[in-house]
C-alpha cells in the first residue's frame, strides 16, 4: 500500500469513528497556540499557550522541530476540522499519525509539560523534570499528543494554563520549533458548571427556608441548580447583585416547589409531626409545626382545630379563640372546632359565649360514635390531668343534663 492510500485509510478511519463518538463540544481554534520558538544550542526555554477557556477537558498539542526555511505544510487546527471529536484522536497509534506534520527537521529536543510557573521556572534553572505532568526525555523531531482531564494531570478542571519547556539537543546550531496546541471545549461545562461550583449551589440550597421544609431536599435542590444551569452561566451568575441572586433562588424553588408537588409531602410530613407531638403532651412544638403550615396558607379545619385545642393545654386562650374561629369560616359544619371554642371561651372567662355553643349543639355527635356530651366530659378529664381551672366544669355539666 503506498503512502497516499494509507494516509487516506487513516483518515477514514479516525472520521468513522468519530461520529459514533462524537461529543458535545468544539474544537476552540480562537485559544489555539500557535507559536514559532527559536532555542539556543545546549539552552532550554519556557513557553506559556494562551489561556485555556472555561469547559476545556481535552488539548491537543504538536510540536515540530523545522529546518532553517522550512514551513509547515498544515497547520493543527486544519488537521482538526476533519475530526468532530477528540476520541477519534486515540484510536491506537494511526491517530498520533494523523496529526503529525508531514515535515520536520533534523533536529531533535526533550521537552516537558509544567502546570504551574513555579515547577516552569525551576526547569529553566536547573532543567528538573521530577514533578512534571508528562516528560519526553528521549530528543524528538515531532511529536503529537492528546491530553485529558480524565487521564492527565496537565490539565485539570480549574487550571487555565499550561507550560512547555524545550531542551536543545544541537551543540552548536539554534532550532526552531512549532509548537500548536488546540483545546476541545466541552459545551456544557463551557457555561462554567463545574463540580464545584454545582456542589456550591447545591450547599446554598440546603440552607434555604423551603428546603429545610422537606424531610429530603436533594431533589429540590438539583431541580434549582439545573433551571440555573439552564438560564445562567456561572460566571453570568455570580456577576448579579445579591438581591438578584436571591430572587432567583426563590423564584426557581417556587417552580421546583410546586412541580414535585413537594407541598403535599411537606404538609403532610408537619401534620404528622404535629401529631405526635400532642400525643406527648409537647403542645408548644405541635403549635410550631402547625403554624408553619397556616402561615404558608396551607391549613385545613383539622389544623385549625388541632393548634386550637393546643393553645388551650398552654393556656393561651385570645390565640385558641383566633385560630378555632379561622377554622369555623373553613368549615362552619365541624363540632370539634365548635366545641373547642366552647372550651376555649370558658377558660377566657366568658361564660355566657360558652354556655350558647354547648347548649346549641348537645344533642348531636361531634363523630359517628361519639356524642356531644360525651365528648364535653372525655374533655374536661383531660383538662383536669393537665391542670387547667375545672371551677365550672361541673357547672357545664348540670347544663348539658336539662
Amino acid at each position: 500500500m503506498n503512502i497516499k492510500k494509507l494516509f487516506f485509510v487513516l483518515v477514514i478511519s479516525i472520521s468513522f469513528q468519530s461520529v459514533f463518538s462524537q461529543q458535545d463540544g468544539y474544537w476552540d481554534k480562537d485559544r489555539t497556540t500557535t507559536k514559532e520558538i527559536v532555542v539556543s544550542a545546549r539552552d532550554r526555554i519556557v513557553i506559556k499557550i494562551e489561556d485555556l477557556p472555561v469547559g476545556t477537558t481535552e488539548v491537543v498539542y504538536r510540536i515540530t522541530l523545522l529546518d532553517e526555511n522550512q514551513q509547515l505544510a498544515s497547520s493543527l487546527v486544519s488537521v482538526l476540522k476533519s475530526i468532530p471529536d477528540p476520541t477519534g484522536i486515540s484510536q491506537g497509534t494511526a491517530g498520533a499519525v494523523f496529526l503529525l506534520s508531514k515535515i520536520s527537521g533534523d533536529d531533535k529536543c526533550r521537552y516537558a509539560i509544567f502546570s504551574n510557573s513555579v515547577l516552569a521556572s525551576e526547569y529553566i534553572e536547573n532543567g528538573k523534570t521530577d514533578k512534571v505532568c508528562l516528560v519526553q526525555n528521549e530528543a524528538i523531531s515531532k511529536d503529537a499528543k492528546r491530553l485529558s482531564i480524565d487521564k492527565s494531570s496537565c490539565l485539570q478542571p480549574n487550571l487555565t494554563n499550561m507550560w512547555f519547556g524545550f531542551e536543545s539537543k544541537n551543540w552548536i546550531m539554534n532550532q526552531k520549533i512549532i509548537l500548536e496546541v488546540v483545546p476541545w471545549v466541552d459545551t456544557k461545562l463551557n457555561r462554567g458548571w463545574n463540580l464545584e461550583n454545582r456542589k456550591l449551589i447545591i450547599n446554598q440550597c440546603k440552607t434555604s427556608d423551603l428546603a429545610k421544609k422537606l424531610p429530603n431536599s436533594d431533589d429540590f435542590c438539583v431541580c434549582i441548580l439545573e433551571k440555573l444551569q439552564k438560564e445562567y452561566k456561572f460566571q453570568e451568575f455570580q456577576k448579579l447583585l445579591g438581591i438578584e441572586k436571591s430572587k432567583a433562588h426563590k423564584d426557581f424553588g417556587n417552580a421546583c416547589f410546586n412541580e414535585m408537588g413537594a407541598s403535599n409531602v411537606i404538609y403532610a410530613t408537619l401534620r404528622n409531626q404535629a401529631s405526635d407531638l400532642v400525643n406527648q403532651g409537647k403542645y408548644g412544638d405541635a403549635i410550631v409545626k402547625l403554624l408553619a403550615v397556616i402561615n404558608d396558607g396551607k391549613a385545613n379545619v383539622e389544623d385549625y382545630n388541632t393548634i386550637g385545642n393546643s393553645y388551650i393545654m398552654t393556656k393561651q386562650y385570645g390565640k385558641a379563640i383566633k385560630f378555632l374561629k379561622e377554622g369555623e369560616k373553613l368549615d362552619n359544619s365541624e363540632l370539634l372546632v365548635k366545641l373547642n371554642l366552647a372550651h376555649a371561651y370558658l377558660f377566657n372567662n366568658d361564660f355566657k359565649s360558652a354556655k350558647s355553643i354547648y347548649k346549641k349543639y348537645q344533642s348531636q355527635n361531634v363523630t359517628d360514635n361519639l356524642s356531644w356530651i360525651q365528648k364535653v366530659k372525655f374533655d374536661f378529664g383531660v383538662f383536669k390531668k393537665a391542670g387547667l381551672p375545672n371551677d365550672d366544669f361541673d357547672r357545664v355539666l348540670r347544663l348539658l343534663e336539662n
